[in-house]
């Protein structure tokens, strides 16, 4: 670009390549200004120290210092300010921004020829040449990429000044010939001769400044350099397509830069930051970095925990979706919650079958550092205070039945026959509460949690770990403290009579379901107790129906992930048959123990989370035509209503047909039972309960929150590696299913018996419900939650 000084209209000075220090530039233009030149200025107008004079028709070429070039602008300006010389009908003389406001700019009229520029759309502005009136208001126009196109007024930004009859076809090489004039360091250096007397400017007179000339690739020039800027200068008055400026005071420039530099750093950061997660993502999956390696740097692990908050809708505030946002950008990406999640998981950070519901959810997975401390100190140093009244009952055969990946282990049932024929059950259970006290460090860290959380792919328990299994829980072969409900039944499984009270048990058998099962299958002499409890199991469920329970059993799943971060993890699928013996024994088991601490609870008088359950007038005879088992089940549950508690007296339970209820059998697996044996426990001790009802009422209130959070974590948990499962399964595999019900014309609802998992096909005409179709899996996408299945025709 070129900085042309006029001298009496003789001389014309154009700026070529010699730099001097910028340093002797600085001292002239304060000798001559009192103005403080930036250093990009000095730079700027250093690298054009070099001069060539032409003079009526003969060249001569003379070098110039700095000081004579300086001398000679400063003289030259003072001058044209002094006798107020007009170039191209601009006043090169600088008014003040209150007499320029008085003088505001005129209104141009279009006409054919004009070259103008006016804004596309949000994001662009275009440059066009005016052809025609279009209507009353609207012109066309036909802009740099040859398109006609009808244009409101309120769209053009600004008219170049001194064009008639500008070809259209030239628009690309007048825009690039203002572009290579785009220099901002002569906006700084027109600033600093602006701002000491606050003087606003025109276009034309900024072009007339900074290159000697308002001529239309000048003028447009210069508000190209004024719409580009966001640090000199401001707009003091806009009337159409015309504007004046004023230079912004120095303090507010500085700043300005001052963020400027700073976005510059922040954008470089940036960068470097998407550089790294491409490099990551591009990697090998034996080669990416390890998951530490994006803390390392605080610069890095803010911006991956901004990432990560980003794919879990939990960002704090508008900047950190704006940042997650740029990044998302920067790689190439849509900005979504699962783009950033699959980038977190193409750079190694996530394993591949991440659960961002414990994210979301924000379930805690680990204990603090004190929490376990506290829990190791227990184990060493707490004495049995209800040592002295426990009774020994390690004469009797103790069957502890569970799944068989269970961990925490605490419940256990004894059986004998008296001598009149009846049967004796004893309801074994842990007793945290010997080593737990309320108030503790410890019982504040199961009420936050209020439950164990039990994953496909992890355990994450109520109690530091090392406590719930060394300390609580029942061990085969093992004196373990318990506290011990026994009833005697009546021959058609009504309770006869009951205690409670503390124990000492030694567990003779671990099994699982499916070895209690077969054992009960087998008949043995020497399991006679097992067989009796199973005997016991079949009075109670009867007892119940009697009094009006209504049976929901059904196919459950249950999965185990033993490699959970591989690409194709191991995944175990077990069914359950809730009406099978082992499960309806122990079920049946926990219901009577359940009912017992409510009478025991009521006739004390002792405040309880008594649990309750509304039938919603439920007729049983509506569903009869039904088959029995999960097709009636599911019919029935949804016309259930939800649970209810009461913490003062029991309130009846009709699901289950029992006049009370109170969960007793899992006091560390879930905080509302370890409350009742706080209670129970106190009442055995003769010592006042430690809670009122008011008080069970409101920890019973922010427990159930939890509860409800960990169960939406479970199921939607379950579902996606069901999912997972079948998307590993062959295509052509073909799967039994049960219809459920219709959901609209021959779309049912269906049940997969191998399986567990509910979904929905289109049937064939002549399917009803309680049919059994063979289905194919169509898709399975678990991260999408998409289960989709077909009938498999001609089967």
């Amino acid at each position: 670009m070129a900085v042309r000084l006029m001298n009496g209209g003789s001389a014309i000075f154009r700026c070529c390549a010699v730099s001097p220090p910028p340093t002797a530039l600085r001292c002239c233009l304060r000798h001559h200004k009192h103005v403080p030149l930036h250093s990009s200025a000095c730079l700027s107008i250093s690298r054009r120290l070099r001069c060539r004079r032409i003079s009526f028709g003969y060249e001569a070429v003379r070098r110039y210092s700095a000081q004579s070039l300086v001398d000679m602008m400063m003289e030259e300006l003072e001058s044209l300010r002094k006798r107020g010389v007009a170039r191209a009908s601009n006043k090169l003389e600088l008014e003040t921004s209150d007499e320029l406001l008085e003088d505001k700019p005129g209104k141009k009229t279009l006409q054919k020829g004009l070259l103008l520029e006016f804004k596309k759309d949000s994001e662009r502005v275009l440059l066009a040449v005016v052809q025609k009136p279009d209507g009353k208001k609207n012109w066309m126009v036909s802009d740099q990429n040859g398109v006609m196109a009808s244009i409101k007024p309120q769209q053009i930004t600004f008219i170049v000044p001194g064009v008639k009859n500008f070809d259209h076809m030239e628009i690309s090489d007048f825009i690039q010939k203002a572009q290579d004039n785009l220099d901002p360091s002569l906006l700084e250096f027109a600033w600093i001769e602006l701002v000491e007397k606050n003087k606003s400017i025109t276009v034309e007179e900024l072009a007339e400044m900074m290159f000697g000339s308002a001529e239309p690739l000048e003028s447009y020039s210069a508000h190209l350099l004024l719409s580009k800027d966001d640090i000199y200068f401001t707009t003091l008055e806009s009337k159409g397509s015309c504007s004046v400026y004023g230079p912004r005071p120095a303090v507010q420039v500085e700043e300005l830069m001052r963020r400027k530099h700073a976005k510059e750093a922040a954008d470089r950061e940036l960068e470097e930051f998407v550089n790294l997660l491409r490099s990551a993502r591009d990697m090998p999956l034996h080669a990416k970095p390890p998951k530490s390696m994006w803390s390392s740097e605080e610069k890095n692990q803010k911006k991956i925990e901004i990432l990560q908050a980003y794919a879990i809708d939990d960002c704090r505030n508008d900047d950190e979706k704006k940042t997650a946002g740029m990044i998302l950008k920067g790689v190439g990406l849509a900005r979504t919650a699962s783009a950033a999640m699959n980038l977190l998981i193409d750079i190694g950070y996530f394993p591949v079958h991440i659960n961002l519901d414990i994210l979301k959810l924000n379930i805690h997975t680990d204990y603090a550092e004190e929490i376990l401390i506290a829990a190791e100190r227990l184990l060493l140093e707490s004495p049995d205070p209800d040592e002295a009244e426990r009774k020994d009952l390690t004469h009797l055969k103790v069957y502890a039945i569970d799944v068989d990946e269970a961990d925490e282990l605490d419940d256990a049932l004894s059986a004998t026959r008296l001598q009149d024929g009846r049967i004796k059950i004893w309801i074994h259970v842990a007793d945290p509460t010997r080593l737990v006290q309320p108030g503790s460090i410890i019982d504040k860290e199961a009420m936050k949690r209020s439950t164990s959380v039990f994953l496909p792919s992890a355990t994450y328990p109520m109690f530091p770990e090392k406590l719930a299994m060394e300390g609580m829980s029942l061990k085969q072969g093992e004196h373990c403290k318990a506290v011990t409900v026994s009833v005697v039944l009546h021959g058609d499984g009504g309770i006869a009579e009951y205690s409670v009270e503390n124990s000492i048990i030694k567990p003779t058998y671990m099994l699982t379901y499916e070895s209690a099962t077969e054992l009960l299958h087998l008949n043995l002499e020497e399991e006679a107790e097992l067989r009796l409890l199973s005997e016991a199991a079949t009075l109670r469920f009867q007892w119940r129906r009697r009094q009006g329970a209504i049976d929901t059993s059904t196919l459950e799943a249950r999965i185990k992930v033993t490699n959970p971060d591989d690409l194709e993890p191991l995944i175990k699928l077990y069914v359950e048959n809730q009406a099978d013996p082992a499960m309806r024994l122990v079920s049946e088991m926990m219901i009577l123990c359940g009912e017992v601490m409510a009478t025991f609870g009521s006739l004390n008088k002792i405040a309880l989370p008594y649990r309750g359950q509304p039938q919603s007038n439920i007729d049983i005879s509506d569903f009869v035509h039904l088959p029995e088992g999960p097709v009636r089940s599911s019919a029935i549950v949804k016309t259930m209503r939800a649970a209810e508690f009461d913490f003062r007296k029991p309130t009846r339970h009709g699901v289950l047909g029992l006049p009370g209820y109170v969960q007793f059998t899992s006091p560390i697996r879930r905080y509302m039972d370890l409350l009742a044996h706080y209670q129970v426990k106190a009442f055995l001790r003769g010592d006042s309960p430690p809670f009122s009802a008011g008080q069970l009422e409101g920890m019973a209130s922010m427990g159930n929150m939890n509860v409800r959070l960990v169960r939406r974590l479970s199921s939607s948990s379950l579902r996606y590696w069901m999912i997972e499962y079948l998307r590993q399964q062959p295509k052509e595999k073909k799967f039994s299913a049960l219809v459920l019900r219709f959901i609209k014309d021959r779309v049912a609802a269906i049940l997969l018996v191998e399986v567990g998992v509910q979904g929905s096909a289109w049937v064939s005409l002549g399917v009803q419900v309680g049919d059994e179709v063979k289905v194919l899996v169509e898709e399975a996408h678990p991260r999408d939650d998409v289960l989709i299945f077909k009938e498999a025709q001609g089967i």
